[in-house]
């Protein structure tokens, strides 16, 4: 069987996905009609960069978290938090529903670009590295997402000082509430930057910058382990923030995940289901829905 190389239609996946495992009503995915544009006030070398990603910190007691964790719902965070970027923080994404076939999530560098980010600092490319990051949660309600944790992270952005937000998504979740994020952070005067693998989903929304790249989800920042690749991909991001020259900007990376396509087949295609792995998995979602709600007394 040949396989096309276009990007994946997640949209169209994570529809016939939920349908398959018994959810009868479709998600309905956010649109803009409008999409703020707001150019760097500085330049790139004298602006201070903060990163929004959409992994958990590490939470005690919420059983696996690391390489290879099955989903874990009680691991997931549920409101938006600004912790330190020094020293280093340790982050999952365990919670959230990446590509586990093709992604080990062995290296946090693959969706989170701190330590790119320094090292980019520390030659003079940006100004400096801010001392805060902000986690943003994976919120499938576009009315939570819009009208509480946009704002509380507007806020803490702006309290921060930062100049500018690059904001790393994971699970095709996760790419629609960071494009929200960055409409309202936009409008209120922080340039922004998407590093995401989720096109369709990115693009649905409206977002005023959006770096692609055509790799298994989970890997926004880079390929795992390869840090010339996470450098090219933050220069490119980095670029991108300062020479975008209107709102729904795209700009595709030229790297390939491999130079063999078919582990676009993979993510959340029904025809590789058994009817017994798509009931397996049904019952795997709403037991770890409902380990999410019972972490926060919900």
């Amino acid at each position: 069987m040949e396989i096309d190389n276009f990007p994946i239609s997640y949209i169209q996946r994570v529809r016939e996905y939920y349908l398959a495992l018994g959810y009868a009503t479709p998600y309905r995915w956010a649109v803009n009609a409008d999409v703020p544009y707001s150019p760097l006030k500085k330049s790139l070398s004298e602006s201070t960069i903060a990163i929004v990603t959409t992994a958990a910190p590490f939470k005690q007691g919420a059983g696996d978290q690391g390489p290879d964790a099955p989903y874990n719902g009680a691991a997931k965070f549920f409101s938006v938090y600004t912790a330190a970027t020094e020293p280093a923080p340790e982050l999952c994404i365990s919670h959230i529903a990446y590509d586990r076939a093709h992604s080990p999530a062995t290296d946090m560098a693959s969706w989170f670009p701190l330590q790119q980010l320094r090292q980019i600092a520390a030659h003079g490319v940006v100004g400096r590295v801010g001392d805060q990051f902000f986690g943003l949660p994976t919120n499938r309600s576009h009315k939570t997402t819009i009208e509480v944790d946009c704002p509380m992270l507007v806020s803490q952005v702006l309290q921060s000082g930062a100049d500018a937000c690059l904001l790393v998504p994971n699970c095709p979740v996760c790419h629609q509430s960071v494009s929200l994020a960055a409409v309202q952070l936009e409008a209120a005067g922080i340039a922004t930057v998407i590093m995401g693998c989720a096109k369709d989903i990115v693009e649905r929304v409206g977002v005023p910058r959006f770096l692609f790249s055509d790799f298994p989800l989970g890997n926004g920042a880079g390929k795992p382990h390869d840090v010339s690749s996470q450098l090219d991909t933050l220069m490119l991001a980095l670029q991108l923030l300062g020479r975008a020259p209107a709102a729904r900007t795209t700009v595709q990376s030229p790297q390939q995940w491999s130079a063999d396509p078919s582990w676009k087949e993979d993510y959340c295609n029904i025809d590789k289901l058994s009817s017994a792995e798509l009931s397996r998995r049904r019952d795997e979602f709403d037991r770890e829905k409902q380990r999410a709600r019972q972490s926060v007394g919900r």
